[in-house]
């Protein structure tokens, strides 16, 4: 096998590298551009918001997010974001969740959810 691109494996920004993945590994990882249709408080939960989201065609419930406390629900509404669409089922607090935002962020409490350029649109694949 061929050594990583990055041959350090100290942390960076806080967390260490992942273990290294093949190239045909990561092509099954589906990430796809999604906009937040809806967004709403979890009851009885500190930090989840539940959203709605679309791929373009219809909309899926299936997004419930640990993002409370550093986004507003009304905030979210419209915006597109990156995630993962072939996400295998997890189970949550709600309902079992099956798609993923992706975010960055440190242990420090601070996420930021990845989003598009300009002009790209629910559905596309990112590549």
């Amino acid at each position: 096998m061929r050594k990583p691109f990055f041959r350090q494996r100290r942390p960076v920004g806080g967390e260490p590298l992942a273990e290294t993945v093949s190239f045909d590994e990561f092509a099954k990882v589906d990430l796809r551009v999604v906009r937040i249709v809806e967004a709403e408080d979890v009851p009885n939960a500190q930090k989840l918001l539940k959203l709605t989201l679309s791929l373009g065609g219809g909309t899926s419930p299936h997004g419930v997010r640990g993002i409370k406390g550093v986004y507003k629900p009304e905030e979210l509404v419209g915006r597109l974001v990156v995630c993962v669409a072939n996400l295998a089922p997890r189970k949550m607090k709600i309902r079992p969740e099956r798609r993923h935002d992706c975010r960055a962020g440190g242990g420090g409490g601070e996420i930021y959810l990845l989003a598009p350029d300009a002009g790209a649109k629910p559905g596309q694949r990112v590549h």
